[in-house]
């Protein structure tokens, strides 16, 4: 992962905080990957990866000016 520290350390600390909701990781998209990845990898390092896949997530987000809920569909108010 890239980048300076100032952007690295939030992704790093929202992957950590991500896994220790393994009762959360279905609703995510990277759910099934990171359930996978759980078995295989050392804690530390599937947080740096699982940092480095929201940090692409994100940044796809914002190149392609779409928002992070566009899989869910919200009722709207009439």
């Amino acid at each position: 992962m890239c980048g300076t520290v100032r952007l690295r350390t939030p992704f790093v600390q929202a992957a950590h905080i991500i896994l220790m909701r393994p009762h959360n990781w279905s609703t995510f998209s990277f759910g099934s990957w990171l359930e996978t990845a759980y078995k295989r990898k050392q804690k530390t390092k599937l947080a740096v990866a699982l940092a480095n896949k929201l940090a692409r997530i994100a940044r796809s987000n914002l190149s392609n000016e779409r928002t992070s809920d566009t899989h869910r569909t919200e009722a709207s108010a009439v």
